[in-house]
């Protein structure tokens, strides 16, 4: 089987010019290297005793969903404004240029549960920030947050130093 990195295509210049973009959908293709990236997920994290999963559309649904499973735990979507049906709270963010909001429903997560973050990506955690933030705010405690990749050029892990932060795949430039 080849490495995960290898199943990741490389493209320059997207989505604008100078960024190097890490695409997961040739991973996403190969049967064994999504099984791989699922069951190192679920291998680092099967004995942490989540009650629930919580990730980020659209990737990390992909991810967090079997995850969930594995380990037992339920799954919780964090989505954009306006795609959720019941009441929300919400988080925003600052980007680069700009602002942005996630948001969940207010009775998603419950006081004291246990709660797993997992995404496909960690640049510079502004989001995933975010979403911790969000699911501390009903209650959760977070006991990780898993990545299939990480940026550590970015250095996104700084801003999630009070997590215990797993990621699959390190790319150290950009």
């Amino acid at each position: 089987m080849a490495a995960l990195s290898d199943l990741i295509r490389e493209v320059p210049d997207f989505p604008k010019e100078g960024i190097l973009f890490y695409d997961i959908t040739t991973l996403l293709q190969d049967p064994e290297g999504l099984k791989q990236s699922v069951a190192q997920l679920v291998d680092h994290y099967k004995n942490c005793g989540a009650d629930v999963v919580c990730s980020i559309e659209s990737r990390g649904f992909i991810f967090g969903v079997p995850v969930a499973l594995e380990i037992g735990a339920g799954f919780v979507p964090i989505r954009k404004p306006g795609k959720l049906p019941y009441k929300t709270k919400s988080a925003t963010y600052d980007l680069e240029y700009g602002t942005d909001t996630v948001e969940m429903h207010i009775d998603a997560v419950k006081p004291g549960q246990k709660v797993l973050m997992i995404d496909d990506l960690l640049a510079t955690g502004g989001t995933m920030k975010a979403c911790c933030d969000l699911v501390e705010s009903l209650g959760g405690e977070i006991i990780g947050a898993g990545f299939v990749i990480e940026l550590d050029f970015l250095s996104g892990r700084e801003k999630l130093s009070k997590y215990n932060v797993h990621s699959l795949v390190h790319y150290d430039k950009g």
